[in-house]
């Protein structure tokens, strides 16, 4: 029996907090949830992310990052678009940049709220001298998804993302452990019946199957987390989307039931800029333009790669100029050879000749000079 109203008390932080839901759950996770992640790992799906191989035993269990953990507390802030994502992909002379980057970085905004609201839980528990918290925003190696889902905050669909019923979509996660034992939420049922949306509207097919994703074709982990050129299999499919991708998210059904975010912090327009101002961002241009952004840890050169396939899926040739003078005078051989590729998609065979002639005349890079065919 628990001696007062403990989950009142937490879901009343939760409105104090402004969070938009709050469930509660214990921190065992179903043999299901580590199997799939070792399964993901052993095919090698997680690309360049050696830090989910590294951490996969502390990751397996909460109990493994935290043995004194009895509880989760999972909070989701919502972050529905005030528009669909996916109309933007038809503007071929924007970046599309995913709705959860288009304002401040979440992570810094949901957990300063969750330190404020771990404080204040502690002061108001009956055992607040022994009550231990940690907390997590996406960047420990948390299974915050499957404990979203056992908590009864929502389901993780056949995308791997969790959908609810009342946000469809669009929810950023919190967690806050806790040494000790409250009444728990019940699970929720997963309501994707038979639809699969998700996984037939990918653009580069990176599902395998329901619920199993390889992300190592994922335009979101192209554009975000892949260090090296992009595959040009993946180039045409990757359209105008400069960071991340929002399809699967955006399409499915449970959407018509999402609000759109009351965060003044999660601008869903403010980053939406025409390729042509995008190109000329300067390393310092591009720190200024997206401090405080998520954006800003992939860096600029990376960002401008992921422009300049974007430049090349426009069919725009007002583009072109730019792109040559990135590829003749631009220091990052990653942006000198998205910026071969993007030329070649956009002019013509006999001007070509010619930038490809004053290109390589100077390009020592192996990697650059082997998108001309060299």
């Amino acid at each position: 029996m628990f001696k007062f109203d403990e989950k009142k008390i937490i879901q009343d932080l939760a409105k104090e907090f402004k969070f938009d839901i709050c469930r509660i759950t214990d921190i065992s996770l179903p043999i299901k949830t580590s199997v799939r992640l070792k399964e993901f790992i052993d095919l090698g799906f997680h690309g360049e992310m050696k830090w989910l191989a590294d951490s996969y035993e502390r990751r397996k269990s909460p109990l493994n990052l935290w043995a004194e953990a009895k509880s989760a507390i999972i909070l989701g802030l919502n972050y529905g678009p005030k528009n669909n994502p996916l109309e933007k992909i038809k503007k071929k002379n924007l970046g599309n940049i995913s709705v959860y980057a288009q304002g401040k970085d979440y992570h810094k905004i949901i957990k300063g709220r969750l330190k404020l609201f771990s404080s204040k839980l502690i002061s108001k528990l009956s055992n607040e001298k022994r009550t231990k918290i940690k907390v997590f925003v996406d960047t420990a190696p948390l299974m915050e998804k499957p404990l979203a889902e056992k908590s009864g905050l929502g389901w993780q669909g056949k995308h791997t993302n969790l959908v609810s019923r009342d946000f469809g979509s669009w929810l950023f996660l919190g967690v806050i452990l806790v040494n000790h034992h409250f009444e728990y939420d019940s699970r929720e049922k997963n309501y994707c019946g038979s639809c699969t949306k998700c996984i037939d509207i990918c653009p580069t097919n990176a599902f395998y199957g329901e619920s199993k994703l390889d992300a190592s074709k994922c335009i979101s982990y192209l554009t975000i987390e892949h260090r090296n050129a992009i595959p040009k299999k993946f180039r045409t499919a990757i359209g105008n989307r400069i960071f991340g991708c929002d399809d699967c998210l955006a399409i499915c059904p449970w959407n018509k039931y999402a609000k759109k975010t009351k965060e003044i912090y999660f601008d869903d327009h403010k980053f939406n800029f025409n390729l042509s101002e995008l190109l000329n961002l300067s390393d310092q241009e591009f720190r200024k333009k997206f401090t405080g952004s998520p954006i800003k840890r992939i860096g600029r050169d990376r960002f401008i790669r992921n422009c300049c396939i974007a430049a090349g899926n426009s069919k725009n040739k007002e583009l072109i100029p730019t792109l040559v003078n990135l590829l003749l005078k631009d220091q990052s051989f990653l942006v000198r050879g998205a910026a071969v590729w993007a030329i070649q998609q956009l002019d013509n065979k006999n001007n070509l000749k010619g930038i490809k002639k004053r290109h390589i005349s100077f390009e020592k890079n192996n990697n650059v000079l082997a998108e001309w065919g060299i």
